[in-house]
Parts: structure tokens; C-alpha cells; sequence
């Protein structure tokens, strides 16, 4: 499957369509006729009894859209000079439509309702592996997952995939092969591998399995009394691992819960409340909800929760989202823990999944939420676009005040504001261009193909050497290299040469370039402090899976370091 969640991608994530989910469950339904569909459209507004000036206006308008709509279509498939993709150019079309809403209203037609449910759930059916493919090569696993049946069956990260089900490999593109290799479980796959170190051709034939990435990525003692718990998502039941893992970790000690939120895009509010639930009182409010076609609904507690006592740390930053600003917002409304961080994204509308026509699924936003101090924290306001169709974030000065429980200010219209900010991690150019281009991945995948092991994590740093080789290896790799100050000084230039300014301080442009030129090699080893996190950490996740990723990286966090030296608000005592 498609690679999601990455060790080094974490420094390059953004929201790309965070939701919150209502409880409603898609349901297939019956094929309706194409010509019945503008009829019944026009009728339910028209001809219905006791409806206003108002609907009916938009009954009529919309009955005389979906009119014209068609009948553009059937001109377009009668007259239109070339072969008309109809299904391409109806999908581009719906698309448009939404688009002019909001980014998370979105079409999902039938076909593509399996990638729709890997995204809300994180489960398919497959062997459990990230793949690496290079047009014209062979497909090589890049990460297999603990536990997984790729891991099961002996595949390991290195190893080449010459054939699936018989076909060469060679010829198919990334999108192709993880196809090939996801399937309904239970079901076979064959493969013919190169393994990676002794170069043996062997056949396998693996037995697909249900494959959930989990949303608690790792949880484990920080120290002898903090806890630290990191949640990617709110898929169903992460409340349940959440659950899960605390309780290990009061087994363990712990005497301070650090909850890390931080690039959490959300999922399922009714997950979000279950969280809540675990740390506050039963029949707290957690948030409430208030769309065009119903009141404000508000959801509340309704189990007894685990632990109304322990000290709480949220950790955020600009990329936590959705559901992840519900558990936020309420703990910090609620007096119930300090939020650490950056602040956060600012989503507070809420989606609903609506079965259409022909098995298709419209994901639509339904309504926006509001913390229990009665925040909404939306950011951008879609529904007043400027006349380029662009849309703004809402200024400071049309925030408003609200209280928390204890009286502490907090303020709507922009994400949730963290009781105390940390400063964010700062990476240079050349470092996003390494992990943008592949070149930290690529470098893995050949260190383990002369490394059988490398020692435990807590144990494992990378040496002067094997940087030496790293630094060999990215010489050879093509990517954009130029620092920060020299791609604003190349753009600099290209604009006085467009306003014709260049000519009479050519000399002093030719010294400055001189200045700011750097080879590779040494704005590599400039940089190494910056680049060895991401090589270790890339390697302990090649050798140890996943969490073992998660663990090396903790070892870098200056902001969860910072996190564990201050106090809390007096509010919260």
C-alpha cells in the first residue's frame, strides 16, 4: 500500500482533508435512473406542501440547474467532435462543485471506496509492507510492519519482488504493484524474492491478512514517572489502545501523562469523546454541534472515567486537526490538562458520510463544533469567499474571549491557543531536501544490504564512518542542495533581470553568488547534526519496525524535553 505514515514524512506532513465523522454508517443503495434524478430534485422542492418564499426559490433554482446540467451533457455527447469521457469529465465536474465549499466535502464514487475506507479506518487487506519502486526496476519492501504476514512469511526490508503472481515486476508502476499485493484475507499471493544480502531466488506464497495501522504509534516511560503516549489518529477504537496503554503505564509508574497530538489531522469525533471520557468526570460536556438542518446537539460523557487525578500534558502543534481539537479543547476548557505546543490547525467543521447514486459516498460537512466553553476553533471562513474564490483566515480582532472552568481566558477562531508555547523544531533547506527527494530512504535501503544488524536502539548511533558513506552516497543523488539565503538570492537575480537592473551591478551579483555557492559534499557535512536524527532513526525503523522509529526519534525532541521541565498554570492546581 501507499506509504502513510513515514518516519522522515512527519517533517514534511500537512492537513490534506483531516475530518471529524459523525456515527452514521454508508448504506448501499438501489441504482436510480438517470432520468428520474432532476425530476425528483424539482419535485421534493416544489411541490411540497407548507414550504416558503425562500425554498421555494432555491427548489426552483435548483431544479433548473440540474435541468441545464443535463441538458449540457446530452449536447456535449451528441455534438462534442471528439470521443467524450463522460465518466471523467462528470467526476471533474462534481469535483469543481464541491471544491467552491470546503476542502473536506468530497465525492467518493464506488471504485474508489476501498482507498476511502483505508483512509478513515487504516485497515486493508494485504501482507503488511511499504514498498520502494524505481521505474524500471524491481519492486523492493522498504518497511514491513511488526507482526505483519510479510514478516511472517520471512520478507525482510531490502528484499526485491521479481514477480507477483507471476508477472515481472519490472514493467509496473508503484500504484500497480501494491495493488497486486493487497487483496481480501485469507486470500494468496505468490511472489518470486531476491532475497537482499545472499542474493537466493525463492518463491513465496503469502496469506493476505486485515492490516490496521494502529493510531497509537507508540506509548512507554520517559523517565521513572512520565508517561508518554503518541496518537497518529481516531480510527474506531483507538480510545480503547489509549485506554489500553495508560493502564500499562500506571503499572509501570507513571505519575504524569504526556499525550503527544502533535501532526494529528483527526478522524471520529465519537472517538474523541471516548478519549475525553477517560480523564474527566461522566456527563462532562465535551463538545457540542451545530449545523443548518438541527439544533445543537451536545455530546457528554456517559462512562466513568479511569483517572480524574493524574497531571496531563497535550502536546500540539499547526498540524493537529479536527477530532485532535476536540480532546484538546475540552481537556483545556475542563481545567484538565495544560496544552503544550504550537497552536493547532483550526478545523471545527464536522463531516458526515451520505450514501449517493450507484454505491458512491459523499463525505459532507454537516456542522461546526464548539469546545464546552462555547469556542468554535474554525480558522477559515469558507463560506465568505473573496472574489478571486480565495478564502482568508479569520482575523485576531473578530476572536472572542471565553472561560474555562476555573476562570482562565481563552479565545475562538484559530485553533487552540497552547497554555504554554514551545518553540517549534527548525530545519534547514538542505534537510527537507533530503527526506523531499528520498535520498535519506534510498540511502537505508542500501546500508541494509551490507549491515545484518545494528545495535539496539538505545544503544544505536550512527558513526563518523557510516556518515562518511551516507555523505559518499548523497553525492551521487540528484536533488536541489542550494541553502535557503542562495534560492532567494537565484530568484533575486531572475526578477532585476526580468525589471532589467541586473547590467550595471553584474560584479556585485558574481561575488555575492561566490559567497553563496557551497558544493554537496560541504553543505552535507555542514549540516550533519540536523541529518543524523533522520538516518537513525530511518534505520532503527528498517531493523526494529516501526515504534522503534518513534522511540529514536523522542531521543531529538527538544520540545517534548522542554515540555517536561515547566510547570503548570496555577489555574490547573
Amino acid at each position: 500500500h501507499l506509504k502513510m505514515y513515514s518516519p522522515v514524512e512527519r517533517l514534511l506532513r500537512t492537513i490534506r482533508g483531516s475530518t471529524n465523522f459523525d456515527e452514521e454508517k454508508n448504506v448501499t443503495m438501489k441504482h436510480i435512473s438517470e432520468k428520474i434524478i432532476p425530476f425528483v430534485a424539482a419535485a421534493a422542492f416544489l411541490l411540497g406542501t407548507g414550504i416558503n418564499s425562500e425554498a421555494q426559490s432555491r427548489g426552483f433554482k435548483l431544479g433548473q440547474w440540474t435541468e441545464i446540467h443535463n441538458s449540457v451533457v446530452r449536447q456535449l455527447n451528441q455534438t462534442y467532435v471528439d470521443t467524450l469521457d463522460v465518466d471523467r469529465i462528470m467526476k471533474a465536474g462534481i469535483d469543481a462543485m464541491l471544491s467552491e465549499l470546503d476542502p473536506y466535502t468530497v465525492y467518493v464514487p464506488e471504485e474508489e471506496n476501498e482507498d476511502f475506507q483505508m483512509m478513515i479506518s487504516k485497515t486493508y487487506g494485504g501482507i503488511g509492507a511499504i514498498i520502494y519502486k524505481k521505474k524500471g526496476e524491481y519492486v523492493v519492501i522498504n518497511e514491513p510492519y511488526e507482526g505483519s504476514p510479510a514478516v511472517k512469511y520471512g520478507l525482510q526490508c531490502g528484499d526485491e519482488i521479481i514477480e507477483i503472481n507471476g508477472e515481472d515486476t519490472r514493467a509496473l508502476e508503484s500504484a500497480e504493484a501494491s495493488e497486486k499485493m493487497k487483496g481480501k484475507p485469507g486470500t494468496t499471493v505468490k511472489f518470486k524474492v531476491k532475497k537482499v544480502r545472499s542474493g537466493e531466488i525463492k518463491d513465496m506464497e503469502i496469506v493476505r491478512e486485515r492490516i490496521h495501522l494502529p493510531d497509537v504509534e507508540y506509548y512507554g516511560m520517559l523517565n521513572d514517572k512520565d508517561g508518554y503516549i503518541l496518537q497518529s489518529g481516531f480510527t474506531e477504537n483507538v480510545s480503547s489502545e489509549i485506554r489500553a496503554a495508560y493502564l500499562k503505564l500506571k503499572e509501570q509508574g507513571m505519575q504524569r501523562l504526556i499525550l503527544d497530538l502533535r501532526g494529528n489531522g483527526g478522524g471520529l469525533m465519537s472517538e474523541a469523546i471516548n478519549i475525553v471520557s477517560l480523564f474527566v468526570p461522566k456527563g462532562s460536556l465535551v463538545v457540542s454541534s451545530k449545523g443548518k438542518a438541527e439544533d445543537t446537539k451536545e455530546y457528554r460523557t456517559t462512562t466513568e472515567p479511569i483517572d480524574t487525578e493524574i497531571p496531563i500534558i497535550v502536546m500540539i502543534d499547526s498540524n493537529s486537526a479536527s477530532s485532535s481539537e476536540i480532546v484538546t479543547g475540552a481537556l483545556q476548557d475542563l481545567d484538565r490538562a495544560t496544552v503544550m505546543g504550537r497552536r493547532s490547525f483550526g478545523k471545527g467543521l464536522v463531516q458526515s458520510i451520505r450514501p449517493v447514486a450507484y454505491n458512491g459516498q459523499l463525505k459532507v460537512t454537516t456542522a461546526k463544533y464548539y469546545t464546552p466553553s462555547g469556542r468554535c476553533v474554525q480558522a477559515i471562513d469558507y463560506s465568505h469567499r473573496n472574489e478571486d474564490g480565495s478564502v482568508g483566515q479569520i482575523p485576531d480582532s473578530l476572536t472572542h474571549e471565553f472561560k474555562t472552568a476555573k476562570g482562565r481566558i481563552v479565545r475562538d477562531g484559530g485553533g487552540i491557543t497552547p497554555d504554554i508555547e514551545l518553540a517549534a523544531p527548525n530545519y534547514s533547506r538542505l534537510v527537507y531536501s533530503l527526506v523531499l527527494y528520498g535520498v535519506i530512504d534510498r540511502y537505508a535501503l542500501e546500508f541494509v544490504k551490507t549491515h545484518d544488524s545494528i545495535p539496539a536502539v538505545d544503544e544505536f548511533h550512527l558513526s563518523d564512518a557510516e556518515f562518511d558513506d551516507f555523505v559518499n552516497f548523497a553525492k551521487t543523488q540528484t536533488f536541489d542542495y542550494r541553502s535557503s539565503a542562495k534560492t532567494l538570492f537565484d530568484q533575486m537575480k531572475k526578477e532585476l533581470e526580468k525589471d532589467g537592473l541586473s547590467d550595471g551591478i553584474s560584479e556585485q551579483l558574481t561575488a555575492i553568488d561566490k559567497v553563496l555557492e557551497m558544493d554537496k559534499e560541504q553543505f552535507i557535512r555542514l549540516k550533519k547534526d540536523e541529518i543524523i536524527p533522520f538516518i537513525e532513526e530511518e534505520l532503527a525503523v528498517r531493523y526494529f519496525y516501526q515504534k522503534a522509529g518513534v522511540k529514536l526519534r523522542l531521543r531529538y525532541d527538544t520540545q517534548l524535553k522542554e515540555a517536561l521541565t515547566l510547570s503548570y498554570p496555577k489555574a490547573l492546581f
